[in-house]
């Protein structure tokens, strides 16, 4: 059942002899799991339709005639309700009985053995005979996808993975054919699956019908150890617990609904993890010697590189040295990334491949930062959403998810303002569509009311603004299309309308807004802070022991392009490949003195290096993320891989090298966690309750930004660009998900 958005009327029903309260409208089934009392089901799942297929949820109520199924019974004042009374056991007995008449007991073999809900049941309850002695129901196994196998004879028709498809998803690919005890689940098309491949079906399956094609046949769950860590694919942020047996990740979900996802996993978080394993991960460092990369030791590596970037270094010329930090590494390591260039190399050529403008949105909101910024639950709960530009579908699934599932729970109303038809369209209250590039001059008329537009998209504009005038809660979502100014023209509109008006910045990658919290933008310190701000400046000295220049220094793309011509002479890369989004690979490395690049495959800019360290990749690493809504949640490191290392550990070995070589000064960080304390105290929106994060929450960044009077805020055209990553596809790691990349879908984005 839905949680609910405002405080309800309590009502008082006895349930097994002990007084409980609930609010009113709560179900019978969910009120016995507030007081630990359970109550099976199989049919029943939190959140979607009510079914009352399965009838194990039966139970006795005073002064009703039957049994009746606590799934459907919504609880009343002064109600009697008995759970495990001898009546009900018995019809849980018999219930299972009849469900056991065509499912097959070959549990030994199945992949859901020792964590199917109708095993534990049957342990539970189930007789140790059965009056049925008709001859099974057989049908032979089915391959719906290379990620979806379905088993009929074990299905028990309770309509979870129909419901979770057609309600929570809405794509409705599979659905029930054949009448009585023949009744089988049919996918969308014929003996095949064409949908959203998400998997949510496999782990809403209380048995094993459905069963995973990266998992099936290969471990059993209590030979695997599980660790809940982050997706690191898009900007999300969702929780994902990974199964690992012997340091290789076997499958990954979220049964447990923990985190801001709750049971949600889109294909990359449930299926794109095998990259770990790919035989093309680079193991080993890599030095150029003449025109070819060679194996060498890490202590090579390190003096090679320190070496060559003193002699950039000291060649006089503190801008020849650039930047280029990652969207996927820890906030941790983003945080000594930006700090070795500022106070060890002394230039604030620094910068990362930007998919949203948080920059904007930061200066924008100002001082109402704190209290306007939107999580993912709140996103849920809003009464309204304004989506302008991006597809979230593709690009950003939780955020799809948690807008369709406040549709469903709430009536939610969407207002989209977009370029293009998405899915989501059809969820629409209103759907305003706008030339290309045309997002800007629409805000500007919703703020202002002016504007050379024509007058059909005036008259829409029109119906939109009066629309939402009319919402007192409304979350206002937004792509890579709006920037800079914009943004401001965006929270102009915002503010006049009436109740709470809540902004989210939509980006691509899974740490992109903490590498833009963490200062690895060229124009800005950590939080945020201008570069010309004198005070903040001497602050991070201190605390750095070097000196920052108070010149803003070169974006991404105006370093590839520095390049290119030979004014920039070094380049450091952190986890990105530049020179594929910013540069034309034709060129190659430009006129570059030295490239040195932290990856775990060998991207277009990996194989122009003088330098290339293999790195550890977000599941083989500890630390911090941020997702798109600003909300901070902890890495755990799932497996052990021979090899590479985790960018902190490679910064660190480089630090030291370059504190012996006469420059700067070596990090001393001995943990993440160290260099997260010291976040802490630098960056006050940062200064989070460890407690929530402890425990596997998340943590509302309250960003309060000062603009002490600066000039207005803009980019360049083409800083920020949307990858325009689709379900399938994840920058770099996307094509090295081998059964991701295998399925049909995938391939037709190809």
């Amino acid at each position: 059942m839905a949680e609910q958005k405002t405080e309800q009327k309590l009502i008082t029903l006895k349930i097994n002899g002990r007084d409980t309260q609930v609010p009113a409208g709560t179900l019978v089934i969910e009120a016995t799991r507030r007081i630990g009392t359970e109550v099976p089901s199989f049919c029943y799942y939190p959140g979607l339709s009510l079914q009352a297929a399965c009838r194990m949820c039966l139970v006795e109520v005073e002064k009703m005639p039957k049994l009746q199924t606590a799934c459907t019974l919504t609880a009343t004042e002064g109600m009697v309700v008995k759970t495990d009374s001898e009546q009900v056991r018995n019809a849980r007995k018999y219930m299972l009985e009849f469900l056991l008449t065509n499912h097959p007991l070959d549990c030994p073999v199945c992949d859901k053995g020792g964590e199917c809900e109708l095993q534990d049941m049957v342990f539970r309850y189930g007789a140790d005979t059965s009056r049925f002695v008709e001859e099974k129901i057989h049908r032979p196994e089915e391959k719906w996808s290379e990620l979806v196998y379905y088993d009929a004879p074990r299905c028990i028709l309770c309509f979870r993975c129909v419901r979770v498809c057609d309600e929570g998803m809405d794509v409705k690919a599979l659905g029930v054919g054949m009448r009585g005890a023949n009744s089988i689940i049919i996918p969308n098309r014929e003996d095949h699956l064409e949908c959203e491949e998400c998997g949510m079906c496999i782990d809403i399956c209380p048995v094993g019908a459905l069963t995973s094609g990266t998992y099936r046949y290969k471990t059993r769950p209590w030979e695997m150890e599980y660790v809940s860590t982050i997706c690191t694919h898009c900007s999300n942020g969702c929780k994902t617990t990974l199964s690992v047996r012997n340091h290789e990740i076997m499958r990954a979900n979220n049964r447990d609904m923990s985190g801001i996802n709750k049971d949600f996993l889109c294909v990359k978080g449930r299926f794109g993890f095998d990259f770990t394993q790919h035989p093309e991960r680079i193991k080993q460092p890599l030095v150029r010697k003449g025109d070819k990369l060679y194996p060498v030791s890490w202590e090579e590596a390190a003096q090679t590189a320190a070496a060559k970037l003193k002699a950039v270094y000291n060649a006089g010329n503190k801008d020849a040295i650039g930047f280029i930090g990652s969207n996927r590494t820890s906030n941790e390591e983003n945080y000594l990334f930006q700090r070795l260039a500022r106070a060890t190399f002394g230039t604030n050529n620094v910068d990362h491949h930007r998919t949203a403008d948080f920059t904007g949105l930061v200066t924008a909101l100002g001082e109402r930062g704190s209290e306007a910024l939107l999580t993912m639950g709140q996103l849920y709960q809003a009464k309204a959403v304004l989506l302008i530009g991006n597809d979230p579908t593709n690009q950003n699934p939780l955020v799809g998810w948690q807008i369709r599932a406040g549709i469903r729970h709430f009536s939610s109303k969407l207002f989209i303002l977009n370029s293009t038809d998405i899915k989501l369209e059809r969820k629409a209250t209103q759907f305003v569509k706008v030339a290309a590039g045309q997002e800007a001059a629409a805000l500007r008329y919703l703020a202002h009311e002016d504007g050379q537009l024509q007058p059909e998209l005036v008259e829409k504009l029109v119906l939109l603004k009066a629309a939402l005038e009319q919402e007192s809660d409304v979350a206002i979502v937004f792509g890579a299309e709006i920037s800079g100014a914009s943004i401001a023209l965006l929270t102009a509109f915002g503010s006049k309308l009436p109740g709470t008006v809540r902004y989210m910045a939509l980006a691509d990658y899974a740490n992109s807004r903490g590498a833009a919290d963490m200062g690895v933008l060229a124009d800005r310190l950590p939080g945020y802070a201008y570069i010309a701000n004198a005070s903040a400046r001497e602050g991070f000295e201190k605390l750095w022991g070097g000196v920052i220049p108070a010149k803003n220094g070169l974006t991404a793309p105006q370093m590839v392009e520095a390049a290119q011509s030979g004014k920039l002479k070094a380049l450091y890369v952190m986890g990105a490949n530049p020179l594929a989004h910013f540069g034309t690979l034709g060129f190659g490395r430009g006129k570059l003195d030295l490239l040195i690049v932290h990856e775990l495959f060998m991207t277009e800019t990996a194989k122009q290096a003088d330098i290339v360290f293999p790195a550890a990749s977000a599941y083989e690493k500890g630390g911090t993320v941020t997702n798109t809504s600003g909300e901070i949640q902890l890495l755990h490191k799932a497996t052990e891989v021979m090899g590479p290392r985790t960018d902190f550990d490679l910064l660190r070995i480089l630090s030291h090298q370059l504190e012996k070589a006469g420059i700067g000064k070596a990090f001393h960080y001995k943990t993440p966690a160290a260099v997260f304390e010291e976040i802490r105290k630098a960056v006050p929106s940062y200064n989070v309750e460890l407690t929530g994060l402890l425990t596997g929450g998340a943590e509302p960044t309250r960003i309060q930004f000062a603009r002490n009077g600066h000039a207005p805020y803009d980019v360049p055209v083409g800083l920020i660009r949307s990858a325009q990553d689709t379900l399938f596809t994840s920058g770099t790691l996307g094509r090295f998900c081998t059964m991701m990349e295998s399925l049909p879908e995938a391939k037709a984005e190809a």
